[in-house]
């Protein structure tokens, strides 16, 4: 009788562990993470720089900020919209925090400021989406020249540098703590907060609701164009925070920074499995698919390919992921 539980107990053991095997390898996250680590070992073989300290730090480094604006960016395109100005968001937070602080304004203060400035853009943006009944294309793309636009003006065209800083506001970017950077701790807690929210909050779910299909959850009684809106305004906010953190390593606010970003962030929230049609998205697939990119792109530094490649190279992998993405789009329907 023992003998014969305890062969039940094995079998059923064996197959909750054979079914967790079988989810594990259909998971997006995993295929991802195959992938990275698969491009990491290639790198490794064919550059002999890859694998030092200095190189994996600016790595990490380059792609944490990108990645705080990829949770934001991943939470909007799963409620059903996207932004293209985040790339200038980001320029122009950092642009009014170091003009305020040239003139006199407390450095605190002053990236309250530049990050009130970010948010601002995103209400300005949810605003038209949601009440004037504008898409997100024409919306984000006509925020991302007004933006830019008012990122040259607030500098003047010209790298604006910030002076005599707290080091507290200089430990952000250039801090770390236990010999790990501090922005990339900030990226990291953003990152986890993100997943979680998004895993088992209620709010997340409205967001989940309204992207899987908006009329539906309106007759739901969810009040769909609040979700847009916040959601837009949350996207905008941590690409100021990004901004922010670049002003405080660096110590000084460009206008031309972020340019170009927004293709990445937005083709790293489609690789790591978030749709374009709204409703399906993970943080950490997103994140995969940052890492991803900045692995792509610091390989053919290293390997020495032309500029012109590079931003080839890039495209085609987000045409790739958007074809993906409309392929699984069109066979669950």
């Amino acid at each position: 009788m023992i003998t014969r539980m305890q062969s039940l107990n094995a079998r059923n053991s064996g197959s909750r562990i054979g079914a967790f095997l079988r989810r594990l390898l259909h998971a997006h996250e995993f295929a991802l993470v195959t992938i990275v680590v698969t491009l990491f070992i290639a790198l490794s073989f064919a550059s002999p720089y890859f694998l030092t300290w200095g190189n994996l730090r600016a790595i990490i480094l380059s792609f944490s900020t990108e990645g705080i604006v990829v949770v934001g960016m991943t939470i909007l395109i799963i409620a059903g919209g996207f932004d293209l100005s985040v790339g200038a968001v980001m320029a122009l937070a950092m642009a009014v925090a170091a003009r305020l602080t040239g003139d006199g304004i407390d450095v605190w203060v002053a990236s309250l400021a530049g990050l009130g400035s970010a948010a601002a853009v995103g209400a300005f943006m949810g605003v038209f989406v949601t009440r004037v009944g504008l898409n997100f294309f024409v919306v984000s793309l006509a925020m991302l020249g007004i933006v830019r636009g008012l990122a040259f003006v607030v500098t003047k065209g010209a790298p604006l540098p910030i002076y005599d800083v707290p080091d507290a506001f200089s430990f952000i970017g250039q801090g770390r703590i236990s010999g790990v950077p501090f922005a990339i701790l900030i990226f990291l807690v953003i990152a986890i907060i993100g997943d979680i929210l998004l895993r088992y909050s209620k709010y997340m779910r409205l967001v989940i609701y309204t992207g899987s299909n908006e009329r539906a959850a309106t007759y739901s009684g969810i009040d769909t164009r609040k979700v847009m809106f916040w959601t837009t305004v949350l996207c905008s906010s941590l690409a100021g925070l990004a901004g922010l953190i670049f002003m405080s390593k660096f110590g000084s606010a460009t206008p031309t920074f972020g340019v170009g970003s927004e293709l990445n962030i937005i083709a790293a929230a489609i690789i790591g499995g978030a749709s374009l049609n709204g409703g399906r998205g993970s943080i950490l697939g997103a994140i995969l698919g940052i890492a991803l990119l900045s692995m792509v792109t610091n390989g053919m530094i290293l390997l020495s390919i032309p500029v012109f490649w590079q931003e080839t190279t890039r495209g085609g992998i987000l045409l790739a992921a958007v074809t993906i993405d409309h392929l699984v789009t069109s066979r669950t329907k």
